[in-house]
């Protein structure tokens, strides 16, 4: 865990240390005050749950340096599928 953490690659995805710091702050409240995780990890530990959600590019600072999900999404068409007589 504290590995990725000496990782500049972490540091350079958010914007610098300050924003790794706050980051991982604010998510942590988020996590503590009730809310899921959106990695699945094999631990109950929250900080490597955020560690994993910043790693994974699930989560972000805005720049008002608010905690923002990524949203994926959903159910995109393939178009392969479609029957041209139909169009």
């Amino acid at each position: 865990m504290l590995e990725d953490l000496k990782e500049e690659s972490i540091v350079n995805k958010v914007g610098g240390r300050f924003k790794l710091s706050t980051l991982i702050q604010k998510r942590l409240v988020a996590l503590n005050a009730g809310s899921r995780p959106l990695v699945n990890v094999s631990t109950e530990n929250k900080m490597e749950i955020v560690l994993q959600e910043i790693i994974q590019d699930k989560i972000y600072l805005d720049t008002s340096n608010e905690v923002q999900i990524v949203h994926e999404p959903e159910g995109i068409p393939n178009f392969g599928d479609l029957d041209p007589n139909d169009l």
